[in-house]
């Protein structure tokens, strides 16, 4: 039994003809007349008897018709529901890099409408489950951040997953430390100045197609000889902040995140390298009213900080 087949049940009653019905579906007559006998057949009883009046139910028909007209009602009612919450509830999901500057786009972006319902979700994370999120669940918006140099590895994943992608940020890391740090007073950090010093980081290094050894040799900063691994961008900065003798890798942060946990962040001597954030989404995603509004947020946090 299937909802089309109840609908030419009704659409017969209400007619009282089985061609006046066809005309009224659309459908070729001899073709409404084979879809009732297969639901009759299925059903076991027969739903209508011809009359001089032209098609009427039986009484096992009418129980049915009954029953069809509330189910369809039902579903009708169910398919309003859900298509009026649909186009009043905004939904907006990204995935990214631990980056204070994004985070303070999306506190900003948050404070920016209050109208209408919606839901949104942020999440960070590496670059390797961002991926995941855009290409395998319901995330619509990814930033991945890499290195310049791992450029071609991550373009032609890119392009063999059909991922729009574009570059929001070019920047170089710093070197972020407590403004009690004894190399606060310096105006540049060498690879000499770090000697002793307890280094608080990320693990979680991915380039697609690269082995992770590779990727770890050609990271810009190697390790120190006492590193702390954190996954939780807060709890790093608190480290920082309790830890005078500690410090990170970081892209450039904004003031107010600075200041709130008494930090400086300073350059470093030898830095080369060029990191990129860039932006993903499915080629099959259109970018929505909230998706712009956030974007717009993420330009004006960028233009402060890096």
């Amino acid at each position: 039994m299937n909802v089309t087949h109840m609908k030419y049940a009704l659409e017969i009653s209400r007619q009282g003809s089985l061609n006046k019905a066809a005309e009224a579906l659309f459908i070729a007559q001899p073709n409404l007349s084979r879809a009732i006998k297969e639901l009759e057949g299925e059903l076991g009883v027969s739903l209508f008897v011809r009359s001089g009046k032209g098609m009427e139910p039986t009484p096992e028909g009418a129980i049915f018709l009954e029953y069809a007209e509330k189910i369809l009602k039902k579903m009708d009612e169910v398919a309003d529901l859900f298509k009026a919450e649909s186009q009043s509830l905004q939904r907006f999901s990204l995935c990214g890099p631990r980056s204070s500057y994004i985070s303070a786009a999306f506190a900003r972006f948050c404070a920016s409408f209050s109208s209408g319902t919606s839901e949104v979700y942020y999440k960070e994370t590496n670059s390797r489950e961002t991926l995941k999120s855009v290409l395998d669940t319901d995330y619509k918006l990814g930033i991945i951040r890499y290195s310049e140099k791992f450029d071609s590895y991550f373009q032609g994943y890119l392009f063999e997953k059909k991922l729009v992608a574009d570059v929001i940020a070019r920047f170089s890391f710093k070197i972020v430390m407590s403004k009690d740090s004894p190399l606060a007073g310096k105006e540049v950090i060498s690879k000499d100045d770090l000697t002793g010093l307890m280094e608080v980081a990320y693990s979680d290094l991915f380039v697609p197609s690269l082995p992770l050894a590779e990727v770890k040799k050609a990271d810009l900063q190697g390790r120190a000889d006492r590193c702390v691994f954190i996954y939780e961008r807060a709890s790093q900065l608190e480290i920082l902040s309790e830890n005078a003798d500690s410090f990170m890798w970081s892209a450039p942060l904004p003031a107010k995140t600075l200041d709130r946990y008494g930090l400086i962040q300073k350059e470093y001597a030898d830095n080369d390298m060029i990191y990129k954030d860039v932006l993903i989404y499915r080629n099959d995603h259109f970018l929505t009213e909230l998706d712009n509004l956030f974007l717009k947020e993420l330009e004006k946090s960028k233009e402060e900080c890096l």
